[in-house]
């Protein structure tokens, strides 16, 4: 019997050994926080002769895939990382501590049956990542007024970040609204109004979110404002005219009077402001106005898109206009004092020499 029984175990232990192994389980996809900790584990029945292996593959970018361990023991040599194998389950557990952005892929459980068969079973770590924006995202545009305009902002991270579009300082958005959720953001015809800053945000719940500024020039001809349309002034005095430039790409300004372009002389004083790259201010001031210089001013102001003149009219009056005539007005009360201080003296001096006379 004892030869019987021998014979009968012999021949489980071949039937067991000569079976295929089969990968009975593997740790389902998991989703982990950056510095968290993860554990895959995978059982294989029969594989008491072969080799079971943990690996890294890219499903991605085809790269060559990265072993970690082989049976009991690690291959690579990683602080994070521990093996730890139980033969009565059968199982292989791959431990990760302090997990990184980069631990993030598909991990393999392989049983190598020879050089060219093997069996596998994957699994996925998944890991929070905090958002960030795709290159593919719009970084700056310049476009003409009246064209369509399509911003586009792209993002990754996990979970999938919504992306919102805002304008700076909170300004409304070309469709009416002050936020816009979706990755493209389209304006159909764009107006000057529309130009400056636009914010792409993505955002997931994972650290401080994503944010990329774009910025959105707007090109247009020139528009021209004026404060008055008339002005007055009397002989003999200063008087400022000014226009108000709106324009990209920002203008050439002159002045005319009489079909004659204006220069910087003893009759006239040009200056120009840019208080942005959109907007100019031109100062054009007629020093001590004379007859002829009475009548019409243009401002004229031209860029590649187009030109824009206003005419200012500049008419006499009998009283000085203050501003800017305010200096000259102290100037002459000053001067018409003291040539009335000067007669007074010379009129007392004659009175007091006429009563010296008639003393004698």
């Amino acid at each position: 019997m004892k030869n019987i029984y021998g014979v009968f175990v012999l021949c489980i232990n071949f039937v067991y050994s000569q079976r295929t192994p089969i990968i009975s389980h593997i740790t389902q996809k998991s989703i982990k926080d950056i510095g968290g900790t993860t554990e895959l584990k995978c059982t294989v029945l029969y594989a008491a002769d072969f080799s079971v292996l943990w690996v890294k593959v890219d499903k991605e970018r085809f790269t060559e895939p990265v072993t970690f361990s082989s049976g009991s023991s690690l291959i690579i040599r990683d602080s994070r990382l521990s093996l730890t194998q139980d033969t009565d389950s059968n199982s292989y557990t791959l431990q990760i501590n302090d997990i990184q952005e980069t631990d993030a892929g598909f991990y393999r459980c392989e049983v190598m049956l020879g050089l060219t068969n093997k069996i596998t079973a994957d699994t996925e770590l998944v890991v929070r990542r905090r958002p960030f924006i795709s290159d593919n995202s719009t970084r700056s545009l310049i476009v003409n007024e009246g064209q369509s305009v399509k911003l586009e902002c792209y993002a990754g991270g996990y979970p999938s970040p919504i992306i919102s579009w805002r304008r700076a300082n909170n300004a409304i958005l070309a469709n009416g609204v002050s936020i816009y959720r979706g990755n493209i953001l389209e304006i159909p015809v764009i107006t000057k109004e529309d130009r400056g800053t636009y914010y792409c945000v993505a955002e997931n719940g994972v650290g401080k979110g994503a944010r990329r500024n774009i910025a959105l020039e707007v090109e247009f001809a020139p528009v021209i404002t004026v404060p008055k349309r008339r002005l007055g002034q009397a002989l003999q005095y200063d008087m400022d005219l000014e226009c108000h430039v709106e324009a990209y790409p920002p203008p050439a300004i002159i002045w005319l009077n009489n079909g004659v372009q204006l220069s910087n002389n003893q009759h006239y004083r040009i200056s120009h402001f840019a208080t942005t790259d959109e907007i100019t201010d031109s100062t054009i001031r007629i020093i001590t106005i004379e007859n002829r210089q009475y009548g019409d001013y243009i401002c004229k102001a031209s860029n590649v898109l187009g030109t824009a003149e206003v005419t200012v009219t500049v008419y006499e009056t009998i009283i000085p206009v203050c501003p800017p005539a305010c200096g000259q007005l102290s100037s002459h009360l000053k001067n018409s004092t003291i040539k009335m201080s000067s007669a007074n003296v010379w009129f007392l001096i004659t009175v007091y020499l006429f009563f010296v006379y008639l003393s004698f």
